[in-house]
């Protein structure tokens, strides 16, 4: 199953534009999210308080909001107003973080649920973690890792 949000179901509601509420605690920062995209996005602004905005949205306006950030010129993102290292354990860590909160969304756990046994791809993703925040890897590896949690 190809993940897309203009893909059908269950796909289109496993996508990051997907609106799926859920908050995110980490290192004594909450933000309450509306779509894994707009958390994503956030991650680029050194700001918390614009931080918190981004995360309100959803789809193709946290998208576009995030859109002109050049973060890869450093390879730096933030949480809290605190940098960190696109290739560092703490933002995989914060990326954990993010996605178990997701998880916690029962219509995003019907959805994943509703993949079965299918293998999960993110083909319109990106390879390279130097040019996206989120790797088609990284991505289908959480989605499988929440799968595997929910059948046991």
């Amino acid at each position: 199953m190809n993940i897309h949000s203009k893909s059908g179901y269950p796909e289109s509601a496993l996508s990051n534009f997907a609106p799926h509420p859920f908050t995110v605690t980490w290192k004594g920062f909450i933000v309450e999210c509306n779509s894994m995209e707009g958390f994503l996005q956030s991650l680029k602004f050194k700001n918390p308080e614009m931080q918190k905005e981004v995360c309100k949205l959803v789809g193709m306006k946290a998208k576009m909001k995030g859109k002109n950030k050049k973060w890869q010129v450093r390879q730096v993102l933030w949480w809290a107003g605190q940098p960190i290292g696109r290739h560092t354990d703490e933002y995989q860590e914060l990326l954990d973080t993010a996605y178990e909160a997701l998880s916690k969304n029962t219509k995003f756990e019907k959805a994943l649920l509703a993949t079965g046994n299918a293998t999960l791809t993110h083909t319109i993703g990106k390879s390279s973690s130097k040019e996206t925040i989120l790797t088609r890897s990284e991505f289908c590896k959480r989605l499988l890792k929440i799968r595997n949690e929910y059948n046991k």
